[in-house]
C-alpha cells in the first residue's frame, strides 16, 4: 500500500486511479462494514482533488450525510466542513468515504451502529474495536490509505490496535473539535489511524493547530513534526508494571519482549505503577456520561434529525423521538449521566469524579517529569469474538488502559508490536507530556523500527 508521502506526489490522474482502486477493493470487502457509503459510484469528476482519507461518521464534511451511526440523525446533511476537513483539503488531502462507528461514539467494538457491525479484517469473527472501528477496519483491510477518527477514551488507539494499525490521539486542544459531533466535550479529540508512524505524523501535521472557532483549542505555537522525525535518540521510558501484569498472557509476554528489545537498543526502561485503573473507569464513565447527557439533549425531534410520528403533545414528541431514535447503549449512558448530574448526586458523583481526574493527571505529571515517555498496554486482550456476550461492566473494562490519557489530556499512540497465537495483533501504547507530540512520534518511530528489524 502506498504511503501518504508517496501519495502526495501523485498527479491528479494517478489520484483518480488510486481512488478507483480503493473503491473496487472496498466493494469486494463490504462484509467488513467499514464504510457506510462509497462515493465512486458517482462521476469521478465530482470528487475533491487530493489524497483520499476516510472520515469517521461524526466529523462534518459539507454536503455529506452526518449521522454518528444513529437512527436519530438519518437524513441530516452537514452544512459546513469541520476545521480538520478544511485543513485536510488545504494540505493536499480529500475526504473519501464515511466510516462506520459505534452510535455517537459510545462503545468499544462497533456493534451498536444503526448500519450494522464492523468486522476485524484479520479475522472477521473478531471485533474491529471501537468506537472508530470502521476507520480502523478500512485502514487495516487496505481499503483506505488512512482515516480520521475520534478518541474519547481510546476510540482511535484500541481499534487501531485490534486491526494492526497505528492509532494516534494528539493532546487535548491540539486538533480543533469544531465540526466534531460531541460525545464528551472535555475528553473528545480527533485523531488519526494510519499504516505507519510517519503517515500518522504527516496526517497530524495537516490538521493540527489553533482554531479560533473552537473554544477548547490550545492557543500555543504548533510546529510540524513529520519533517523532524528522529529515530536515533535514546529515551528514558517508564513502563507501567501493574497494567502490564493485568493483561492477557500473550499481551503481557509480547510487551515484556518489546521492552527487552528497547533496552537492547540502548533505551533506559524503568518499571513503575500507576493508580489502580478502577479510579480511571469510575471517573471516566461519570464525566463522559454526564457530558453526553447534556450534549445529546439537542436531539429532541424539533431542530434536526428524525421526528416521531403520531405524537399527542410537545412532551410526547421529545419522548417518542428520543426513544425511537437512540439505541440502547446511548439511552443507558444518557440515563446514567442525567443521574450523576441530578440534585443530591452531583456532589457525590460528578464533583468526586473531577477530583479523581485531577489526581490521575497529577500522577501522570509526576511520572512524566522523570522520563521521556510512558509505556503500557492498549487493551488487556487482543480482539475478542463478535458474538461474545459481554455484560456492560466487562465491556467497559476493555478501555481500562486508554481512558486515563483522555482524562489527563495527554498525547498517546498505539503501535503494533507482535501477534498472539491466533495471529491477532498486539500493540503497545506510548504516552507523552501534553503538547509533546514530537517526542511521542519519535518514540513511536523508534519502536516501529525496532519491531521491523526484529522480524527480519
Amino acid at each position: 500500500m502506498i504511503s501518504l508521502k508517496e501519495a502526495l506526489k501523485l498527479s491528479k490522474q494517478d489520484l483518480k486511479e488510486l481512488k478507483k482502486e480503493l473503491n473496487q477493493k472496498a466493494k469486494k470487502t463490504k462484509n467488513l462494514g467499514a464504510y457506510i457509503e462509497q462515493f465512486l459510484d458517482k462521476d469521478l469528476s465530482d470528487s475533491v482533488d487530493g489524497v483520499p482519507i476516510a472520515i469517521k461518521d461524526n466529523i462534518s464534511v459539507k454536503g455529506w450525510e452526518l449521522t454518528c451511526a444513529s437512527k436519530i440523525l438519518q437524513g441530516y446533511i452537514a452544512p459546513y466542513d469541520a476545521t480538520a476537513i478544511v485543513r485536510l483539503k488545504q494540505n493536499g488531502f480529500a475526504p473519501f468515504g464515511r466510516c462506520n462507528m459505534d452510535e455517537f461514539a459510545m462503545g468499544n467494538a462497533t456493534l451498536s451502529s444503526f448500519y450494522g457491525k464492523s468486522l476485524n479484517p484479520t479475522n472477521p469473527n473478531k471485533v474491529a474495536g471501537g468506537s472508530s472501528g470502521g476507520s480502523a477496519a478500512a485502514v487495516g483491510a487496505g481499503i483506505a490509505l488512512a482515516s480520521l477518527g475520534s478518541d474519547t477514551g481510546g476510540s482511535v488507539r484500541q481499534p487501531a490496535a485490534f486491526c494492526a494499525c497505528v492509532g494516534f490521539k494528539p493532546s487535548y486542544g491540539r486538533v480543533s473539535r469544531y465540526g466534531l459531533a460531541a460525545y464528551s466535550s472535555s475528553l473528545d479529540q480527533i485523531g488519526t489511524i494510519t499504516r505507519s508512524v510517519e503517515d500518522a505524523a504527516i496526517l497530524y501535521d495537516s490538521i493540527a493547530g489553533y482554531d479560533e472557532l473552537d473554544s477548547t483549542s490550545a492557543k500555543i505555537d504548533f510546529v510540524k513534526t513529520s519533517d523532524k522525525l528522529n529515530a536515533n535518540k535514546k529515551l528514558k521510558i517508564i513502563a507501567i508494571k501493574n497494567y502490564i501484569e493485568k493483561s492477557q498472557t500473550d499481551v503481557k509476554n509480547a510487551l515484556l519482549r518489546t521492552l527487552d528489545m528497547l533496552k537492547a537498543n540502548g533505551h533506559e526502561v524503568e518499571f513503575k505503577d500507576l493508580l489502580d485503573f478502577r479510579y480511571d473507569i469510575a471517573a471516566y464513565y461519570i464525566i463522559a456520561t454526564a457530558e453526553a447527557s447534556a450534549n445529546l439533549s439537542r436531539y429532541d425531534g424539533l431542530r434536526y434529525g428524525k421526528r416521531a410520528d403520531e405524537i399527542t403533545s410537545l412532551r410526547d414528541l421529545y419522548i417518542q423521538s428520543r426513544s425511537q431514535g437512540f439505541g440502547d447503549e446511548v439511552k443507558k449512558r444518557i440515563l446514567l449521566g442525567s443521574f450523576v448530574l441530578s440534585s443530591g448526586y452531583y456532589d457525590a458523583y460528578y464533583i468526586k469524579a473531577q477530583k479523581a481526574r485531577a489526581l490521575i493527571k497529577s500522577k501522570y505529571n509526576e511520572l512524566l517529569s522523570n522520563c521521556d515517555l510512558i509505556f503500557m498496554p492498549v487493551s488487556p486482550s487482543t480482539a475478542f469474538d463478535i458474538n461474545s456476550k459481554k455484560n456492560p461492566l466487562e465491556s467497559y473494562l476493555e478501555d481500562i488502559f486508554t481512558i486515563s490519557a483522555n482524562l489527563a489530556g495527554l498525547a498517546a499512540i498505539s503501535i503494533p508490536v507482535a501477534k498472539d497465537k491466533e495471529g491477532l495483533n498486539i500493540s503497545a501504547q506510548l504516552i507523552s507530556k501534553a503538547y509533546d507530540e514530537q517526542n511521542l512520534l519519535d518514540g513511536a518511530l523508534i519502536l516501529e523500527n525496532i519491531v521491523k528489524e526484529e522480524k527480519k
